[in-house]
C-alpha cells in the first residue's frame, strides 16, 4: 500500500506541476503560489477541524514549519534558476533532490533488497533523464557564469524540496494533518513577504491569476495537497528511502502531460529515461 500511495503523489505532484507551470505563463509563479497555498490551507484547516487533529498534541509543529520554509526556499531557487538558465540543464538537478530522504532512510539503518537498490539507481536516472536533459550543443551561447548560476540554484533547490520529504515524513508520524496544515500557511505566509518584497524592489505589481483561473487555482490546491498527504502517509508505511524514490517520479507525468496537452517535443533521452522510470518502479515493487 505505502509503494501505491507514494506512486499515487507522484502522479498528483507531476499533474499540479504542469496545471501550475500552465498557470504560470500568463500569472507570477508566486502570486499562483499564494493563491494556492491559501485554498489549501482552508481545506485542510477544515479536514483538521472535522477529523479533530487540530487539537492534537503539538509534536508536528517544528515539522511543518520548517516544511513550509524549505518548500518555499526551494520552490523560489527552483523559479529563479529556470529565469537564469533552462529548464534543461535545472530539473534534472532539482529532482536529485531525493537523495537526501534516500541518505537519510539508509543512515536510519533502512534495508532495501538487493533489487530495490538497483530500482532506486534506475527510477531516479529515469527521472533525471526524463526532465529534458540539455544537449550540448544548445549550450553554446551560454557563459560559463551564465551557466554556473542556475547550477547553483538548482542545488540549493534539491537540498530544499529533499529535506521537504524528510520533514513531511517525520511530521506525518505525529499528525499527517496538522503538518500540512501547518506547511501550507507557513508557505502562504512566506509568499506574501516575498511578493512584498519583489513589489517594493520592482514598483510594479506582477499579474496575478485571474477569476476565471479559480478552477485551475482549486486544482492545483487539491492535486499538490493530495500528493503530500500520499506521500506522508506512504512515509510511515514503507520505508524512507522507498517512498522518496516512488514519490519523486513526478517529472515524468510532467512531461508527459506538456507532451500530451502542449504539444512539447520528447527527445530521445527523456523517452529512454521514460522507460527507465518504469523499469525502476518494477524492481522496486518487486524487491
Amino acid at each position: 500500500m505505502g509503494a501505491v500511495l507514494a506512486l499515487a503523489s507522484s502522479a498528483l505532484w507531476g499533474t499540479g506541476d504542469f496545471l501550475g507551470g500552465s498557470l504560470s505563463r500568463r500569472a507570477h509563479p508566486l502570486l499562483v503560489m499564494r493563491a494556492t497555498q491559501i485554498v489549501a490551507f482552508v481545506g485542510m484547516l477544515v479536514v483538521a477541524v472535522v477529523s479533530g487533529e487540530i487539537t492534537t498534541s503539538l509534536g508536528y509543529l517544528p515539522f511543518g514549519l520548517a516544511a513550509g520554509l524549505f518548500g518555499m526556499v526551494g520552490l523560489s531557487s527552483f523559479y529563479a534558476a529556470l529565469a537564469a538558465g533552462t529548464m534543461g540543464v535545472v530539473a534534472p538537478i532539482a529532482a536529485l533532490g531525493v537523495s537526501v530522504p534516500v541518505g537519510v532512510g539508509l543512515a536510519r539503518g533502512e534495508s532495501p533488497s538487493i533489487l530495490q537498490i538497483v530500482g532506486i539507481v534506475v527510477a531516479v536516472t529515469g527521472a533525471v533523464l526524463v526532465s529534458g536533459p540539455q544537449r550540448s550543443e544548445e549550450l553554446g551561447h551560454i557563459t560559463p557564469a551564465e551557466r554556473r548560476r542556475p547550477v547553483l540554484l538548482a542545488g540549493v533547490a534539491a537540498v530544499g524540496f529533499g529535506l521537504v520529504l524528510v520533514l513531511v515524513a517525520e511530521g506525518a508520524a505525529r499528525s499527517t494533518v496538522m503538518t500540512l496544515t501547518t506547511m501550507r500557511i507557513t508557505n502562504a505566509a512566506l509568499a506574501t513577504v516575498a511578493i512584498a518584497v519583489l513589489v517594493r524592489r520592482t514598483g510594479v505589481a506582477a499579474p496575478g491569476p485571474r477569476r476565471s483561473d479559480a478552477r485551475g487555482v482549486v486544482a492545483i490546491a487539491v492535486t499538490d495537497t493530495s500528493a503530500n498527504a500520499c506521500y506522508a502517509v506512504a512515509s510511515t508505511t514503507t520505508l524512507l528511502s522507498l517512498a522518496a524514490v516512488l514519490g519523486s517520479l513526478y517529472p515524468a507525468v510532467t512531461a508527459l502531460l506538456a507532451w500530451k496537452f502542449h504539444h512539447e517535443r520528447l527527445i530521445g533521452t527523456q523517452l529512454v529515461g521514460a522507460g527507465l522510470v518504469l523499469a525502476g518502479v518494477a524492481a522496486i515493487a518487486g524487491g
